[in-house]
C-alpha cells in the first residue's frame, strides 16, 4: 500500500485533492473546489461526504457516531456493495453486501475536470482472503467526480475465461431535514420487495412517504428518483444507468437504536438510503472478457 507521502505526490492536486492519515490508521482523500467538498476512505472506496458549496448542510450524511477502523464499515457515505447484496446466497458466515466496502483499494488516477470538478479513480486490491469468497477473476474501479453534481462509476470487468453473476448496489445516505416529512417520487407503479412486510412483492401507489422502518427493494426500475424535502428546502436528483433495482430504507427507531451508530439519540431521522443497485431479480451475469458499469448522478434543486 502506498503511503500518504506517495499518495500526495503522485495523485494530489494543489488546492484539490489531498490525502491524509486517520487516527485510526486508514488513509482518507479530501476533495475541495470551487464547487463542492468531499472526503472518501480509501479502505472500501467509501465515499463519506459530499457537500456542493451552495448548499448548507451536506448532501451525503455520514453519521456523527461512524468510526473508521481497518475491515470494519463506516456508517454513512456511499458504501460499496460487491460482488453481491444483502446476505449471501449460500454461506451465512460471509459478510452481509459483499467485501468490497471492508477492504483496502488503491488509487489508480486522479485529475480535474474542464468543469472544475475533481476526478478520483480507484482499483478494488484482491487477495487470498477476497477470493476465498469470491473465486472469479475480476477488477472492479470506481470513478468518482466530485463537483456541483457528484458522479459515481463502480466498473466490474470479468478478467476470467467464464461467466459470472453479481448483485451489486451504492448504497448512499442522503440527509435529510426529517424522515417524517420527505416524500420520494418516481417510483410509482413499480413493484418491490417488501423486506419488513415479510419479503411480499408489492406494488407502490404514488410517491413514498415514511412513517415506520422500511426496507424495500424496487425492482426492473430505471427511473430517476427525488428526495422531495421541504423542510431544507430542496430536491435531491437521482439519476443512473446500468441499474435495475433501488433500494429504500430507513431504520426507524427500534433498529437505529439497537445498531449503535446512528448518532444516537435521533441520527437516524436525518437521514434516508436510496440505493441504486442490481439486486434480487436484476442480478447481473458478466460474460468472460466483458465489463458492466453502475453509474449515479446525483444533482440539488434548491426550492
Amino acid at each position: 500500500m502506498a503511503t500518504v507521502q506517495e499518495l500526495n505526490t503522485q495523485f494530489g492536486i494543489n488546492r484539490q485533492l489531498v490525502f491524509r492519515e486517520d487516527a485510526s490508521g486508514l488513509i482518507v482523500a479530501e476533495i475541495g473546489n470551487a464547487q463542492a467538498n468531499a472526503t472518501l476512505c480509501l479502505q472500501g472506496a467509501h465515499l463519506m461526504t459530499w457537500q456542493p458549496k451552495n448548499q448548507a448542510v451536506p448532501v451525503v450524511w455520514l453519521s456523527r457516531d461512524a468510526r473508521l477502523a481497518e475491515g470494519k464499515s463506516i456508517r454513512g457515505g456511499v458504501p460499496v456493495c460487491w460482488p453481491w447484496f444483502g446476505a449471501h446466497a449460500s454461506d451465512a458466515s460471509l459478510p452481509a453486501h459483499g467485501f468490497a466496502r471492508t477492504v483496502p483499494w488503491e488509487v489508480v488516477e486522479t485529475g480535474a475536470e474542464a468543469n472544475g470538478a475533481t476526478r478520483l479513480s480507484l482499483r478494488l486490491l484482491a487477495s487470498a482472503k477476497t477470493r476465498a469468497q469470491w473465486p472469479h477473476q475480476a477488477q472492479l474501479v470506481l470513478k468518482v467526480v466530485v463537483g456541483e453534481t457528484l458522479r459515481m462509476e463502480l466498473t466490474t470487468e470479468n478478467t476470467g475465461t467464464s461467466d459470472f453473476v453479481i448483485s451489486e448496489a451504492l448504497h448512499t445516505y442522503f440527509r435529510i431535514g426529517d424522515i417524517g416529512s420527505v416524500r420520494v417520487a418516481g417510483l410509482s407503479g413499480r413493484e418491490f420487495w417488501d423486506k419488513v412486510g415479510g419479503s411480499t412483492l408489492r406494488k407502490q401507489q404514488g410517491a413514498i412517504s415514511f412513517s415506520a422502518e422500511t426496507d424495500r427493494v424496487y425492482i426492473d426500475t430505471a427511473e430517476e428518483c427525488v428526495i422531495e424535502d421541504e423542510q431544507l428546502n430542496r430536491h435531491i436528483h437521482i439519476a443512473k444507468s446500468g441499474s435495475l433495482s433501488t433500494v429504500v430504507w430507513t431504520p426507524w427507531i427500534e433498529k437505529a437504536g439497537r445498531m449503535g451508530d446512528m448518532g444516537q439519540p435521533d441520527g437516524w431521522r436525518e437521514m434516508l438510503c436510496i440505493e441504486s443497485a442490481n439486486a434480487f431479480d436484476n442480478a447481473v451475469k458478466v460474460p468472460a472478457g466483458t465489463r458492466h458499469t453502475l453509474s449515479i448522478e446525483y444533482r440539488v434543486e434548491s426550492l
